[in-house]
């Protein structure tokens, strides 16, 4: 997974696909938040329009530590 934010745009896109494939479908969520599927079907990312009016106002990101099996 990757997370890339633009802070100029206020773009958050959260990436699933170990590559950026390209979008054979974006089904609107609720107005600004669209998830991308490929050819197959598969969620492939999901995009958040004006990210700080929608998940606060400060984009900040933490992450769990790996748990090994």
């Amino acid at each position: 997974m990757k997370i890339e934010y633009d802070p100029d745009r206020d773009l958050l896109y959260l990436l699933f696909s170990g590559e950026h494939k390209k979008a054979a479908n974006t089904v609107t969520i609720k107005p600004g938040v669209l998830a991308d599927f490929d050819k197959d079907d598969k969620l492939i990312g999901i995009e958040i329009i004006d990210a700080s009016e929608i998940v606060g106002k400060q984009i900040e990101f933490k992450l769990p530590k790996a748990v090994t099996v």
